[in-house]
């Protein structure tokens, strides 16, 4: 029995764009909305059914557009409001729909709101952000920026500290405040009437702090434990209002990103008045390759999540380095095996897809070599802190590429080209290692490409009710390091076998099925044995449909 009506959301498979790496229009280096419209053929032959944008809206660009200074504008970065309408129809008119990211914790200092909110204590906009006087001794709580250093910055012209969960020119908004709250749902009305299919809400769960500004605790390493400054009462309340007022509308999609890998924490943002979906950090932020923690993290989503909570499936994105990365060890053939098998799992198991720009062709980390090529915030903020700490130049951007999220930002390669096709200038960030060998061009002619498998599986699921929306009847994991999962929607029927391991595994296909099954998808070298009994070599992905 399915879990509840579907909506279209729950059977898409979402692929997210790097606004400034994807395709540049106009030759200067910066992809932009010509780009991307230029591209959305490859996106529909491919099997996407929907595209996450990173945010396009007027910024500074101190962390990459997360630091909006205006709401309402198209950076001339990315293209204008012209080019961003065009961009909603075409890709409308290939059945794919867009969500955009939306920050509604913090501002840009530059944006009209902070400069109004700092310019006296009198001001109608002060409380729009969270500010605060020292104490007699002069000092503030030990809150941490998540980019390094305090979370207070000092203003010299109103003599407080104004808040900041990230860079000191990303100033909080005071959610406690509901003019801001009135504020930024006129936003989102705003680019509803655009025609967008839905949002992405960033750092979610950062919308409340404490009002009693306790110190965070600190670990047995020395980290603080972030304890006060998210995840706090009144947060849900103030979600739920949000997405009511979204879900007034039709179809809209609200997904989430709470910056926790707890599932318990994880699980109380969705549902029914809250958040369509929220990213399973848990799943997605997996550091080495090891089956078993994905299959705990599988079973554990599916035992916590409840009848109108759905999982998503994930692991990389603009934030996370590259997961053929993560998880190749360094060995090219294990990479693309394990390219295959993660793609496998994100496109068959239970919970809704967000592809990355470039998992289709296995795209690398991009490395800075030099700190001048580091383009950053973050990584750059801790290489600064780390010199400050008497750390030496070599140890300072050790620390930075640690912190860095440029791994996953280099432009799309879509063909061989000096820059990959991406532009015909010099891009803004580095290319990836590689590229000269891997893009797009090369792997749409190769049948056994990452490229080619990953369309083969969508093709697939497009097909099958079973694959993009069935119930798991089975979760289990396999001798050998193997995972299989039966899922069923109505009379339709998948099994599929996602064998990690190194060594043939010999599967008793009666075991998972009393149906006569027609192998779909699968390596050539799949060995029969019996009536019901075959062998699968390692690092194989299979489905069979019924």
């Amino acid at each position: 029995m399915d879990r509840y009506p579907k909506k279209w959301w729950q059977e898409t498979v979402f692929y997210e764009i790097y606004m400034p790496s994807f395709c540049d229009g106009n030759g200067d280096g910066i992809g932009d909305f010509p780009g991307i419209t230029s591209k959305l053929d490859y996106l529909e032959e491919l099997g996407i059914g929907g595209i996450w944008l990173t945010p396009f809206y007027l910024s500074p660009k101190i962390d990459n557009g997360y630091d909006i200074s205006d709401y309402y504008a198209v950076d001339p970065q990315y293209g204008t409001m012209a080019d961003f309408d065009y961009f909603i129809h075409e890709a409308h008119q290939r059945g794919i729909r867009v969500i955009v990211d939306l920050v509604l914790n913090h501002t840009s200092s530059a944006h009209a709101w902070f400069q109004e909110s700092r310019s006296s204590r009198l001001s109608p906009k002060r409380d729009w952000y969270i500010w605060k006087s020292p104490d007699e001794q002069g000092a503030l709580n030990n809150w941490e920026s998540f980019f390094g250093g305090s979370a207070w910055e000092w203003d010299e012209g109103t003599g407080q500290y104004y808040y900041h969960a990230f860079a000191k020119e990303q100033a909080d908004l005071n959610w406690a405040n509901p003019e801001v709250r009135r504020a930024m749902k006129d936003v989102m009305g705003f680019w509803l009437e655009k025609g967008i299919d839905g949002f992405r809400l960033d750092v979610i769960n950062f919308l409340k702090v404490s009002g009693e500004f306790l110190d965070n605790p600190v670990d047995e390493k020395g980290r603080q434990v972030h304890r006060y400054d998210q995840n706090q009462d009144g947060i849900l309340e103030a979600i739920g209002d949000i997405c009511g007022y979204v879900h007034e509308r039709e179809g809209i999609f609200m997904v989430g990103e709470v910056g926790s890998e707890d599932m318990d924490i994880l699980r109380r943002y969705s549902g029914s008045g809250l958040l369509d979906v929220v990213f399973n950090f848990n799943l997605g932020s997996q550091e080495r390759f090891r089956p078993a923690d994905l299959y705990r993290e599988l079973q554990l989503m599916e035992d916590q999540h409840t009848s109108d909570q759905l999982p998503t499936l994930f692991f990389s994105s603009h934030d996370r380095q590259r997961h053929i990365s993560r998880f190749g060890e360094g060995n090219t053939e294990l990479e693309e095996q394990r390219a295959k098998l993660m793609g496998a799992l994100m496109l068959t198991a239970k919970g809704i897809p967000f592809l990355y720009y470039g998992d289709e062709i296995g795209m690398r980390n991009h490395i800075a070599h030099r700190i001048q090529d580091m383009r950053d915030i973050q990584g750059i903020s801790h290489y600064e802190i780390a010199l400050k700490n008497g750390k030496t130049e070599e140890e300072a951007l050790s620390i930075a590429r640690a912190k860095s999220r440029d791994y996953s930002r280099s432009p799309m390669q879509w063909n061989g080209s000096r820059y990959g096709g991406f532009s015909e200038a010099a891009p803004w960030i580095g290319m990836g290692p590689g590229h000269e060998r891997i893009h797009t061009e090369a792997q749409r002619e190769q049948p056994d490409s990452i490229y080619s498998f990953y369309k083969k599986l969508l093709s697939l699921r497009s097909r099958y009710p079973a694959i993009a929306a069935g119930e798991y009847v089975k979760l289990e994991r396999l001798t050998g390091d193997a995972i299989a999962y039966t899922k069923r929607s109505g009379s339709d029927e998948a099994v599929i076998v996602l064998q990690f391991g190194s060594e043939p595994l010999r599967l008793d296909l009666s075991y998972w099925s009393d149906k006569k099954l027609e192998m779909a998808a699968a390596s050539d070298e799949i060995v029969p044995i019996g009536r019901s009994l075959i062998e699968i070599p390692p690092h194989t992905a299979v489905v069979w449909l019924s």
